[in-house]
C-alpha cells in the first residue's frame, strides 16, 4: 500500500484561493460530456482527461495498464470526486478508484451528474449510489455510511450546475476532513 500523502497539496488559482487537486472518476462512456462541465468549473483542479485514443492504448494494455495509469492519474491528489451518473455504481474500475483512493488515504465524495444535460440536451435517470457496493473495515460497513454523495440542488440543468459550481470545492474539503477522521 502507498504511503499517506502529504496534505500540501493545494495550488493557487486566479482568485488567490487555494483549490484542491482531484482525482475524477466518472463513466467514461455515458459521462464524459458531463463530467467535463463539472471539470470545468475551475475551484478544484483536476487529473488531466483522457482522450479516447488515449484510454483505448491504456485499456490495451489490460488490467496492469490500467491500474498503473490511475496510480499515476492519482499521485499528488488529496480527494477523488466520483461524478456520479446513470450507470456509474458498482462498475469494476469505478470501484477499483474508489477502494484505491481511500486505501491511500485520500478524501472520497460523490456528486451526481444525472440533471446535467449531455451535448444533445438530454438528461439522464439517476443511478445508486457507489459507495453502497464498498464495505470498509472490520465491520464491513458499507462506505456511503462515511462518505458522502450529492445530489445537486435545481429544477433544470443549469441550476444544478450552479449547485455543483458553489459547493464543490466546499465538498472536497469535508471529504478530506471525513477521510483524516476515519484513519
Amino acid at each position: 500500500m502507498l504511503k499517506r500523502r502529504d496534505r500540501t497539496d493545494r495550488i493557487q488559482w486566479k482568485e488567490g484561493k487555494m483549490a484542491r487537486r482531484c482525482f475524477f472518476s466518472f463513466y467514461y462512456k455515458l459521462d464524459s460530456q458531463r463530467a467535463s462541465q463539472v471539470r470545468q468549473i475551475g475551484t478544484i483542479e483536476g487529473n488531466k482527461p483522457a482522450t479516447d485514443n488515449d484510454w483505448e492504448t491504456v485499456t490495451r494494455g489490460g488490467d496492469a495498464a490500467i491500474e498503473k495509469w490511475i496510480a499515476n492519474q492519482m499521485y499528488g491528489k488529496s480527494c477523488t470526486v466520483v461524478l456520479v451518473g446513470s450507470n456509474t455504481a458498482n462498475r469494476k474500475w469505478i470501484n477499483y478508484e474508489i477502494v484505491k483512493s481511500w486505501g491511500d488515504g485520500m478524501g472520497v465524495v460523490g456528486i451526481y451528474i444525472h440533471g446535467l444535460k449531455n451535448l444533445d440536451g438530454k438528461i439522464s435517470a439517476k443511478g445508486d449510489n457507489p459507495f453502497d457496493y464498498i464495505t470498509h473495515g472490520p465491520t464491513k460497513k458499507k462506505l456511503s455510511s462515511i462518505v458522502k454523495c450529492y445530489n445537486p440542488a435545481g429544477e433544470d440543468s443549469k441550476e444544478r450546475y450552479d449547485w455543483i459550481s458553489k459547493h464543490l470545492a466546499n465538498a472536497v474539503e469535508e471529504a478530506i476532513k471525513i477521510r483524516n477522521e476515519n484513519q
